[in-house]
């Protein structure tokens, strides 16, 4: 048996587990790489970037098809989904270079190809290697959540880590599940030709501000998305091909292939965490604000350590523990200013409170102030005003931001700034815009807050009438 002693040891080489790799590496740590499958994790494999390269395609047949608005005669738009794929799959060969062995090799980082098994409070199985370490940094990620419905394990079926290796387009998408992922596959699959039907057992895109998501929803209805909510899968029956969904409430659904969208798992079952005296709940690994597990040698981020599941959370987490991993400082991990966006079209875009949150929080203290797309001229010039922009404040300072249209997760990188710096309204205010831009969204916003206090108040204009009378 190979044994190895290093500094740091990382299992998992997704998002989370790289950025510590590269980070600790080069600053002087010997660190040791553990990762059983695809280097990248879900994110580059099966995720963020698959999905966004199939939103593209579609929005390119989309664009072909209603052209005629800019004075451009509508064409077919002709799909050619397997060719789609090789699309999805060109763009993750593009990046996957990043992300390689050969990479973090040439960095220092030593890569092993091999999952990892405690076998104690600070050493790890791999294969035939067994590492002990001073650090050890679980960063595991999720998979999908399939659920145990009736039928279910008797009928072909897709997640995300399968779908985007499907050559062959679905007639009749049914997905089941209202979130980010079913909702942005849902119009993406309707824009290349397939017809699609969400069930959802609760409300669909039910963990944003409903106001902002009834335009999204209602603009994959406007584009032929069937969406079923308080529509719980009871059984699911059929052969490839010829696929039927029942409900609690009596409805069936009838379709050609299946996607199941209805949440993540945290991936810990092989990690036998129990010998190296690491808890878990029934989010994830069990961690304190500093991502320290039960066990203090032994961290976890991203998606395993059971908070937002979102690739920038990982790569956010990894910089608050590399800082206490290499340098033995005290930092916290915080969630207030982190961001997150659907990418459908329109996109929907959130950071920090909602304004439910907010008025739950603060009460009569809140102002919440808004900008419809519709006064954005470079909107209107691209025939994307459809959204809104609603800011939450308080004594000044932004605690949260909602945006709902086109760019909003581009828009959204502004609030997410001000809130991780404790900003004011004002410094947003002073800003300028380059014009016309979809960014002036943001300064309009601010100076909605701003508006009433100068052109609505006496003491303003009783001051301007003085200076307009006596000073010469």
């Amino acid at each position: 048996m190979n044994k190895i002693k290093t500094d740091i040891l990382i299992i998992g080489a997704g998002s989370g587990g790289l950025s510590v790799a590269a980070g600790a590496v080069q600053m002087g740590a010997d660190v040791t790489l553990l990762e059983g499958h695809k280097m990248g994790g879900d994110c580059l494999n099966y995720g963020c970037v698959p999905s966004k390269a199939l939103i593209a395609s579609a929005k390119a047949a989309y664009g072909q098809r209603h052209s005629a608005q800019y004075g451009v005669a509508d064409a077919a738009g002709a799909v050619d989904y397997a060719a789609a794929k090789d699309h999805v799959a060109d763009v993750i060969a593009q990046i996957a270079p990043v992300d390689s062995v050969e990479r973090f090799e040439g960095l220092g980082v030593r890569v092993l190809r091999e999952w990892g098994r405690f076998t104690s409070d600070r050493t790890v199985q791999a294969g035939d290697t067994e590492i002990t370490a001073r650090r050890v940094v679980i960063a595991t990620g999720s998979s999908p959540l399939v659920p145990p419905i009736p039928g279910l394990d008797e009928v072909p079926y897709e997640t995300n880590e399968t779908l985007f290796e499907l050559r062959e387009q679905p007639e009749h998408l049914l997905i089941v599940g209202g979130g980010p992922i079913g909702m942005e596959m849902a119009q993406a699959h309707v824009r290349l030709g397939s017809k699609v039907t969400v069930i959802e057992g609760d409300k669909a895109l039910g963990n944003d501000d409903p106001e902002l998501a009834q335009v999204v929803l209602q603009s994959l209805k406007d584009e032929g998305v069937e969406i079923a909510e308080g529509a719980t899968a009871s059984r699911i029956s059929g052969t490839a091909g010829d696929i039927t969904i029942e409900t609690g409430d009596g409805r069936s659904f009838h379709g050609s292939h299946l996607l199941m969208a209805v949440g993540r798992k945290t991936n810990t079952e092989r990690l036998n965490l129990t010998a190296a005296g690491i808890e878990t709940t029934t989010r994830g690994v069990k961690v304190d604000a500093s991502l320290r597990t039960t066990n203090r040698r032994v961290y976890a981020i991203g998606d395993v350590a059971g908070g937002m599941q979102f690739t920038h959370v990982a790569g956010y987490h990894a910089g608050v523990i590399v800082r206490s991993l290499l340098f033995a400082l005290p930092s916290k991990a915080k969630t207030a200013h982190i961001p997150w966006a659907t990418y459908t079209d329109p996109e929907l875009a959130q950071v920090g409170l909602t304004e439910a949150q907010a008025r739950d929080t603060y009460g009569d203290r809140l102002e919440v102030v808004r900008f419809d797309y519709h006064h954005n001229d470079r909107a209107i010039a691209e025939r994307k005003s459809r959204g809104f922009i609603k800011v939450m404040v308080v004594k000044g300072r932004p605690v949260g931001a909602s945006i709902v249209g086109h760019q909003a997760g581009e828009l959204i990188n502004l609030w997410a700034l001000v809130l991780a710096n404790n900003m004011k309204m004002s410094q947003v205010a002073a800003m300028v815009s380059p014009y016309p831009t979809i960014g002036e969204v943001n300064k309009r916003a601010a100076g909605a807050y701003f508006s009433p206090r100068l052109f609505d108040s006496k003491l303003v204009k009783t001051v301007v009438g003085l200076v307009q009378r006596f000073i010469p």
